[in-house]
């Protein structure tokens, strides 16, 4: 058995990979719903989606609804 990734199996960056592997593929949720579906600060949250990203297993889009900004996240390919 090969060894388990520590970037994707901490409690809380798995709980987020595990809520955004519900999505179907191609889909996304944005920071608020996913904060409050895990009930995590949004600075915790932050924190373990910034490991997510830099190991590749989610993306982060910033955008705009009107004038109001959003965040959105998805898995990665490699998330999958």
């Amino acid at each position: 058995m090969t060894e388990l990734d520590p970037v994707i199996h901490a409690q809380a960056r798995l709980r987020v990979t595990a809520t955004l592997a519900a999505l179907d593929d191609g889909d996304r949720m944005t920071f608020p719903r996913l904060q409050e579906l895990l009930g995590m600060t949004a600075g915790n949250l932050s924190t373990h989606l910034r490991k997510l990203e830099d190991a590749g297993y989610v993306a982060i889009t910033k955008a705009h609804q009107r004038r109001t900004p959003v965040t959105f996240v998805e898995l990665t390919r490699t998330g999958r």
